[in-house]
């Protein structure tokens, strides 16, 4: 205990330095900002801003990319309850109870609930991060390569389990980002592999470049291709009596308590995140409730309770990228990118060589909460003009910042042309209903698979039981194999299709 004092004092010693509290603000307001937009996107955000933190100190990159992460959760919450236009893929339950609020002239209860769900939700995750850091990393110290390989299988299968939709094209996906991170040059011995003597590719496909094409301007083409024009039904009364009622707070307690637990376990899970937390904590709620109509006509619960999860989501998924280096979500994996970019080598072994950076980020989160809730309660009337920019503005813009960032990374055309190419292969997919999220996971953990799969081979002799013969490996691929079973079982098919329909009705 004394240790974990400490460590967060150490953190707390960081986090206050003044650029490092200005760079937290900068992603709070920045998170906030691509939360209220609709068509930017998280990941989106994340991969375009990877390159403007060459120049940055590694902690405060890192505290400025956590800060957009978890700010974006935030900030969805507002457009879904004010204009009914979920910025953020998390807040999309958040819109169904929230924007009927809104109608009734309620917005002031339930941005308030939302932000104060998401306070607690933020505030209770960075606890849980402090907590299990230490003893997590102690774990994954008695990792080896076979299980680090097993552990690596186990969060893709996750990944295939979690993603909604069929589980032949997630799985599809993650094999198809294995087989980009292989183009190249082989780790072992330097041979050219499916470069197709393109010197462009020697060095094989660039992390950002890909993720901004699938991710960036594949989004900006499905927005277009939709017609982001539409008539935004706008609340038009002015927000007054931000302050919930007594009611108000005695009805979201308990679901801000459920939401905040679902979230957390959710978000450490990896190929979760905030997404399904907020489904999964929707869902339940509506289960348990005495009154299930209410739901989906301004019940304060409907937002209370996805807002806490996607935000206590959003923050544990940090506990498996610092303890073990597996990167749960897509986010994550950019923030595996951010790390790699700086030279840190994600894993247990940060938490020891490197505490002011890891415990920094942790003290960051809390102060980033607390900033987060003085941002988005007085700027509602801000954000709300925000929406009133018409989109055809607004995506030119994105697309030269898009470029002028991966241009930048290596100083390539090539790599603008290659974003390129990948924007309209993450567009046909998005159009037939592939996630990329799962590929760009297959892609991050694919060098870090083959270069334990071999490590244990070499260790074993070329004896391929040893990933079922070691116990602690044995343990992660007979979980793996059961979920992989599970998600194949048509009941459990139709149950998890169900989570993702509720949203839709």
């Amino acid at each position: 205990m004394a240790d974990l004092f400490s460590n967060l004092a150490l953190g707390f010693g960081v986090a206050f330095t003044p650029i490092n509290l200005m760079l937290c603000l900068i992603g709070a307001l920045v998170g906030t900002l691509v939360g209220v937009l609709p068509g930017i996107g998280t990941i989106a955000t994340v991969a375009m801003l990877l390159p403007i933190t060459f120049g940055l100190p590694p902690v405060g990159a890192l505290i400025m990319l956590a800060g957009i992460y978890y700010g974006a959760q935030y900030g969805g919450s507002t457009t879904s309850i004010l204009v009914n236009i979920p910025g953020e893929a998390g807040s999309v339950v958040t819109a169904l109870d929230g924007f009927q609020m809104a109608k009734q002239g309620r917005a002031g209860p339930a941005l308030a609930i939302a932000a104060i769900g998401s306070f607690f939700a933020g505030c209770v995750a960075t606890v849980l991060i402090a907590v299990l850091g230490a003893p997590l990393t102690k774990l994954a110290l008695a990792f080896g390569p076979a299980e680090y390989f097993s552990l690596m299988v186990l969060g893709l299968i996750f990944a295939v389990v979690l993603a909604k939709g069929s589980v032949l094209k997630a799985i599809a996906m993650i094999v198809l980002g294995l087989l980009l991170s292989m183009v190249g040059s082989d780790i072992e011995t330097g041979a050219s592999r499916m470069a197709f003597n393109i010197p462009e590719l020697a060095d094989g496909l660039g992390f950002a470049t890909v993720a901004m094409g699938l991710f960036g301007f594949a989004e900006i083409i499905r927005n277009l291709d939709a017609g982001s024009e539409s008539d935004r039904e706008l609340v038009q009364q002015k927000v007054t009596g931000l302050m919930p009622t007594l009611k108000d707070l005695k009805d979201s307690a308990f679901p801000i308590l459920r939401g905040t637990t679902l979230g957390s376990i959710l978000g450490i899970l990896p190929g979760g995140g905030a997404v399904i937390a907020s489904f999964a904590a929707y869902t339940l709620e509506k289960k348990i409730s005495k009154n299930p109509k209410k739901f989906g006509r301004g019940a304060i619960e409907g937002v209370a309770a996805p807002e806490s999860a996607n935000n206590a989501a959003a923050q544990t998924s940090f506990i498996p990228l610092l303890t073990l280096g597996i990167p749960p979500n897509a986010v994550m994996a950019l923030m595996v990118g951010a790390m790699t970019i700086h030279g840190i080598v994600p894993g247990p072994q940060v938490m020891q060589k490197q505490p002011e950076l890891v415990w920094g980020m942790i003290a960051s989160m809390w102060v980033g909460n607390l900033m987060l809730l003085i941002i988005n309660l007085p700027l509602v009337g801000i954000w709300v003009r925000l929406l009133r920019v018409p989109y055809r503005l607004m995506f030119p813009c994105i697309v030269i910042f898009c470029a002028i960032g991966i241009y930048s990374v290596n100083n390539a055309p090539v790599d603008v042309v290659l974003a390129g190419v990948f924007g309209l292969v993450g567009y046909w997919l998005i159009k037939h209903d592939f996630e990329p999220a799962p590929l760009l996971l297959g892609m991050v953990l694919g060098p870090l698979m083959e270069e334990n799969l071999r490590r244990a081979l070499l260790i074993s002799r070329g004896d391929w039981s040893v990933f079922v013969t070691r116990p602690l490996s044995a343990v992660l691929m007979a979980i793996a194999a059961f979920l992989l079973i599970l998600a194949i079982l048509p009941s459990l098919r139709r149950k998890r299709d169900e989570v993702f329909v509720e949203s839709e009705n």
